[in-house]
């Protein structure tokens, strides 16, 4: 499966727009996380936890929208547009929505 952010792919034909195609994460940030994100806002540098935690939301959002893609028999997703919200009472959990268009070549 391809998967493109840009709306063609360089040597493909696209022969059919299947239609939208979209894939969600949520996932929660625990409190040590938090506590030591808070620790490195204070003294410099990179939260290396919640780059994980945001690399495995985008993974997982990306992998059910190519699921999706793939069960309405497309070759490709172009066209590919990440977000990412905090979600819940403090903003604890993390929202991402991968979208597209599924498309045969």
């Amino acid at each position: 499966m391809i998967l493109s952010t840009t709306h063609t792919l360089e040597n493909q034909n696209i022969s059919e727009y299947l239609g939208i195609v979209t894939g969600e994460t949520i996932i929660g940030a625990n409190i040590f996380k938090d506590f030591f994100a808070g620790i490195r806002d204070v003294v410099g540098g990179r939260s290396g936890s919640y780059e994980r935690v945001l690399r495995e939301a985008k993974d997982n959002a990306l992998s059910e929208m190519a699921e999706y893609a793939r069960s309405m028999g497309a070759d490709a997703v172009i066209g590919i547009d990440l977000d990412y919200e905090t979600i819940g009472s403090n903003g604890s959990m993390i929202m991402v929505t991968a979208s597209g268009t599924a498309v045969k070549c």
